[in-house]
């Protein structure tokens, strides 16, 4: 067991000096270049909470930051990864600014900082979330990026409507499947779509009422023949790159929200198209409302967290295999990069005795 470094202050109580994680000392060309090594522990500022990590989950934009490739670069070196779901093992001395702490040693959190894959990872107040009652680490690890994209996607920036029809792009992934449960607990009908037969099944289970593979050339007219009166649906999610054609399968005052591009190609879209329908085309960066509208996030994550303890939307973890230890982050990153998953890919990390201090 290493030797804890000491500490007088009751919030911060004895942190081991050392962690395994993943470091990136120069960039990769893919995930099977990662190696787990011996680190020093994350030293916390005054506004960090320090957390011992459970589960950490996987996203595209790790694939692309350990490339190098992605539009937000740590100087090197950093330690990869991002989401997680873990104890809090201590808390700092001023929480950006308020007078009270949220959370407590002791306290079961989620959320989002750099260092997610390792044992350790520090983060601000701003950036976790209380882990919902009955909820367990692999369930919540992966809820900080998708959940509160998918709402602010359909209700901050589209405003769906009871009774409304939505389509939902990659349905089974980890964006998809949150968009698909909050859009029914929004009380509308959503068509899914998704490229294989079990991801549309997956759709399903999670509550789509419609399914289309998007492999099949004629979706678009077979998503738009589903709705009342072939007259389209009313709003499309799209974190793929279709929003073109969706155009064709579209409503009078339609909207159409950007999510993503995981697609590989940037679209060009002919304006016409939004003309003759009076479709409106909106982006949804969410990372950026921390910035620009960190009032709408706290709002986002209320709604949220009601939903949840409602048990309207659950956890999306993949469920298909099983990665244990950060040794097998590459095989997960790997799996999520040949679309080989559906929902969020987690990795479970042991806790060693030590942990429990």
């Amino acid at each position: 067991m290493p030797k804890l470094l000491e500490s007088d202050d009751p919030r911060r109580p004895p942190i081991q000096p050392t962690m395994r994680g993943i470091q990136i000392s120069s960039y990769v060309s893919g995930p099977r270049d990662l190696k787990v090594i011996d680190l020093p522990s994350p030293t916390p500022n005054k506004s960090q909470y320090t957390i011992r990590v459970h589960t950490t989950a996987t996203n595209f934009f790790d694939l692309l930051q350990i490339r190098g490739k992605y539009q937000h670069q740590p100087p090197l070196p950093w330690t990869a990864g991002a989401e997680f779901a873990g104890e809090v093992i201590a808390v700092p001395e001023s929480p950006s600014g308020q007078k009270k702490l949220k959370y407590n040693v002791g306290d079961r959190v989620f959320g989002a900082a750099q260092g997610g894959y390792a044992e350790i990872v520090v983060a601000i107040e701003a950036q976790l979330k209380p882990v919902p009652e009955g909820w367990s680490y692999n369930e919540a690890a992966g809820l900080f990026v998708t959940m509160p994209t998918s709402y602010a996607g359909l209700v901050t920036r589209a405003k769906v409507q009871k009774g409304e029809w939505v389509l939902v792009h990659a349905a089974a992934g980890g964006v998809g499947l949150a968009a698909v449960m909050i859009a029914k607990a929004l009380g509308a009908t959503v068509v899914a779509t998704a490229g294989t037969e079990e991801k549309l099944q997956v759709a399903k289970d999670f509550g789509a009422d419609h399914v289309i593979n998007y492999r099949d050339a004629d979706w678009p007219l077979k998503v738009k023949a589903m709705t009342p009166g072939q007259k389209g649906v009313n709003v499309v999610y799209d974190p793929v790159g279709l929003i073109d054609k969706s155009t064709k399968c579209t409503a009078w005052n339609g909207r159409l929200i950007v999510i993503g591009f995981v697609g590989g190609e940037i679209e060009k879209v002919a304006m016409n198209k939004l003309l003759l329908k009076n479709i409106a085309v909106m982006g949804l960066h969410w990372g950026a409302y921390a910035l620009n509208e960190p009032e709408t996030t706290e709002s986002v994550w209320e709604e949220l967290l009601a939903m949840m303890s409602r048990k309207e939307i659950r956890g999306t973890e993949f469920t298909g295999r099983t990665f244990v230890g950060l040794e097998s982050v590459p095989e997960a990153l790997e799996a999520l990069g040949a679309r080989e998953t559906w929902g969020k890919v987690v990795v479970k990390v042991p806790q060693q005795s030590s942990s429990k201090l």
